[in-house]
Parts: structure tokens; C-alpha cells; sequence
């Protein structure tokens, strides 16, 4: 074990390493030592998903942060972005998500927030991590008179609920749609219910049902197909998935067509540079984001910027370029007017804003852009050679390029988790960029893959 921290945080199979009760004790009173900000009794608030693990580690994460002197109030089953908006609505220090976010039951992870409710910096969490793998939390505690303590806080659902009806345009109702709500067996499978009921909504909930084993299980923001079959089943108006942790969301229309985080981009930056709200007048997406998106945007005068695939990095790029809109196809989706991180819900209420002031109809709505067809090829390596310092390859990408003009893009980059060299190509003849695809993949294999002899 040598690295705790990923793109979002700890995660792992649950009671494996780095996700054990001990490894996350460590955790939570390495937290407490480094993120007090010099306070006796610094406040964390814990929430997590409907994980069976949630349990174990809470109580780990609990034991570690008293034990160093912090007070822990426990929320139980939250959303992640409910988390970060407690964290500053109490003025906490901390705040924490037991989550694996849209992973299988069996994985788990924490995330941490600091005081303003955005995710903590790389150099924080390495302090973190080296305090965890340097054996330094094994240190003797404090004295029992000083040590913290846990307790629940009883309103914190009723706070949050509140807090995402307000982003909801105060003189709207959603009164007469009928709306299919899939909570993916997960944090949000009480709240998101009583959002969408109090303002209005006739809804039909699934995924609602948590058992510690089924959150994500067929179903939710990575599987919309339970959704899709809920809406053309009722009638409904739309249909709204969500991931485990709530900070995901997927969509479709009435038709039963899903809905992408893309879309959902496209269809608010359009929206808000018509109010004067697009700060910057310019979006943030993803290396993934489809062109579609970037030649709806470019359409309408809106710059889009691209950022490495995380939403910590989308959020990154947010605040230094000044914009207040951005997110992945994924469906994390961050509105910096209302929130520090992606809410599936806020994502939801404001899509459901534009179908009530325009009165039309989802797939209406959608038809501000076009999705690209789009091609992927794995390529394993045997090396991680920039792409850019083997001339076979950079050639090939470059006349690949120059072939696609601005009517398609080209993205080849390498797995971040195996030996894998990635070619993504958007464009709009499927066979032709399929041939394009394997043009560069070819390239690719023959440079840098296994001699044929070792194969």
C-alpha cells in the first residue's frame, strides 16, 4: 500500500486494503490532527451512503476523530453534495462522505471536504496520506478529558431539502409532470422523493429500496435503462436517475431517450447566457465531453474549456477561469451559483425549471445539440511513450486530424489504471471514423504494443 489517495479520494473493496477499519481509524485521526485548524474541538460531519460497509466505517472513521479531540455529527444515509452544503451551513471544518459513489455495493471510499464545502487540495490529502503510511496516527492520543464526541444531527435532512428547493425558481411549480425518480438504491433515496413531491410533482419512485447490497445494482445513473422503461411504463413527463452517492444524474425524455450529462450542459449555458447568468460566458466540460457539445456552444457565441476527466478537475478549471457552469457527460454536473460540487438534484431541478418556463417538452429541449457518433479502440502497451515523441504515431494523429477538420475530434491518451492506450474518435460518419480509429490504433500497436513473438 503505498498510495491512499485517487482522483476522488480513498476507495477500494470493502475489508481490503486500503479500505479497512484500521487503515480508515488511521484516517480519520490523521484528519483530525491536520484539518483542526488549531482548534480544541473541531466539528466533522460524517455522512455516507447505503453501502453495508457504511456502517464499519463510520464508526472507525468516529473512533479515529475523537480520539484525537474532534466532535463527529453523524448525518446516516446523505447525499455526497448534501455533505458538502452542511459542511458550511454548520460551519464545520470538515466534512466527510463514506461513498464509492456509482460503484458495486462491495467497493467503498471517503471523501473529504474542507470549510467552504470544496474537496481538499493534493497537498492535503498527501499530508494526510503521509501521516497515515509513516505509522505517525499510531502516536499516543490525548488525554481522556480533552477527547471529542459523536452525536446526530436530527434536522439535516430537513436543511438540505430546503436548501435545494430554493435553487428552484421561487414562482414555479412542477405541478402537472409526472416524473419517474430512480434513487439507484442509494443516498438519496429518501430526499430526492420529497424535493420533487413538495414542489409539485406527480412522481413514480424505484430504486428507493436499499438493502446494503443492491445500490447501483441494474439500475441509477449507470444503468438508465430501469428509468427509461419506468417512463414509457407510467407516461411520464421525464425521467431522472441518480448514482449512489447523488452527485450523478442521468435523464430521459418522454419518449424514453436518454439524456447525458453533455446535454444537460448544453441545454442550461444556453439558458443562462439568455438571463445574463453565464459568468465568462463560457463552460467547462471534459476531455470525453462530445464535439456535438462544443459546436452547439460555438454556435451561440459560448466558449467551451476542457478539462482532464474528474470533476475536481471540471471545479478547478470553473473557478480559475471565473465560470459558474461545467461538468462531464457522466452527468456530474456543477452549478457554481448554487453548489461547491455535482448534485444530481440541483442538476435535475434546473432542467426541470427550463421544461416549465418554455412549456416544451424534454426532447424539445434537447435538440440544442447534436451527439456525434463516437468511436473507442484499447490498445495494450508495453510502454508509456508520449504519444507526441514517436513520429509514426504523431503522424498519423496529426493526418487523422487534418482529415476530420472541424467536423470531429481526435483523442488518444493513456489508461490511467491499466497498460492501455486509448483512441477516442467523434465524428460524423460512423464507418469512417471507425477506419480512422483503427488507423491510429494500428500505428499505436505496431510502436509501442507486444512484439508479435511474445503474442
Amino acid at each position: 500500500m503505498n498510495k491512499l489517495f485517487g482522483t476522488d479520494g480513498v476507495r477500494g473493496t470493502a475489508n481490503r486494503e486500503p479500505m479497512t477499519i484500521e487503515t480508515v481509524l488511521k484516517l480519520g485521526k490523521a484528519a483530525s490532527a491536520i484539518l483542526a485548524n488549531g482548534k480544541a474541538h473541531h466539528k466533522f460531519v460524517v455522512g455516507k451512503d447505503t453501502r453495508l460497509s457504511g456502517y464499519m466505517f463510520e464508526m472507525a472513521l468516529t473512533a479515529g476523530i475523537t480520539s484525537m479531540g474532534g466532535d463527529v455529527i453523524l448525518t446516516g444515509p446523505f447525499p455526497t453534495p448534501g455533505i458538502a452544503y452542511l459542511t458550511t451551513e454548520i460551519k464545520a471544518d470538515v466534512g466527510i462522505v463514506i461513498s464509492a459513489s456509482h460503484n458495486p455495493y462491495h467497493d467503498n471510499g471517503i471523501k473529504f471536504f474542507g470549510p467552504d464545502g470544496y474537496k481538499l487540495n493534493d497537498t492535503i490529502e498527501e499530508a494526510m496520506e503521509n501521516m497515515v503510511l509513516s505509522g505517525e496516527t499510531i502516536r499516543p492520543t490525548l488525554p481522556q478529558e480533552r477527547i471529542g464526541k459523536a452525536y446526530r444531527l436530527s434536522d439535516a435532512a430537513g436543511r438540505y431539502i430546503v436548501s435545494l428547493k430554493h435553487t428552484f425558481p421561487r414562482h414555479l411549480s412542477l405541478s402537472g409532470l409526472k416524473l419517474v425518480i430512480d434513487c439507484a438504491h442509494g443516498a438519496t433515496y429518501k430526499i430526492a422523493p420529497a424535493v420533487f413531491q413538495e414542489l409539485g410533482a406527480a412522481i413514480a419512485v424505484i430504486g428507493a429500496a436499499p438493502n446494503g447490497k443492491n445500490i447501483n445494482h441494474n439500475c441509477g445513473s449507470t444503468h438508465p435503462e430501469a428509468m427509461t422503461a419506468a417512463v414509457k411504463k407510467y407516461k411520464a413527463d421525464a425521467g431522472i436517475a441518480f448514482d449512489g452517492d447523488g452527485d450523478r444524474l442521468m435523464l430521459c425524455d418522454e419518449e424514453g431517450t436518454t439524456i447525458d450529462g453533455d446535454f444537460i450542459l448544453a441545454m442550461n449555458a444556453l439558458h443562462m447566457k439568455q438571463e445574463g447568468r453565464l459568468r465568462g460566458n463560457g463552460v467547462v466540460a471534459t476531455v470525453m465531453s462530445n464535439i456535438g457539445l462544443e459546436l452547439a456552444l460555438k454556435k451561440e457565441g459560448i466558449r467551451l474549456s476542457r478539462a482532464k476527466v474528474g470533476d475536481r478537475y471540471v471545479l478547478e478549471n470553473m473557478l480559475k477561469d471565473g465560470y459558474v457552469l461545467g461538468g462531464e457527460q457522466s452527468g456530474h454536473i456543477i452549478f457554481g451559483e448554487y453548489t461547491t460540487t455535482g448534485d444530481g438534484i440541483i442538476s435535475a431541478l434546473q432542467v426541470l425549471s427550463l421544461m416549465v418556463m418554455s412549456g416544451k417538452k424534454l426532447s424539445e429541449l434537447s435538440r440544442v445539440m447534436e451527439k456525434y457518433p463516437q468511436v473507442m479502440v484499447n490498445v495494450p502497451v508495453t510502454k508509456r511513450t508520449p504519444f507526441a515523441s514517436v513520429p509514426e504515431i504523431e503522424r498519423v494523429i496529426q493526418d487523422v486530424t487534418g482529415r476530420l477538420r472541424d467536423t470531429g475530434r481526435v483523442l488518444v491518451r493513456y489508461s490511467g489504471t491499466e497498460p492501455l492506450a486509448r483512441v477516442m474518435i467523434e465524428g460524423q460518419d460512423q464507418k469512417l471514423i471507425h477506419l480512422y480509429a483503427h488507423e491510429i490504433a494500428d500505428t499505436i500497436r505496431k510502436t509501442l504494443g507486444e512484439p508479435a513473438s511474445a503474442r
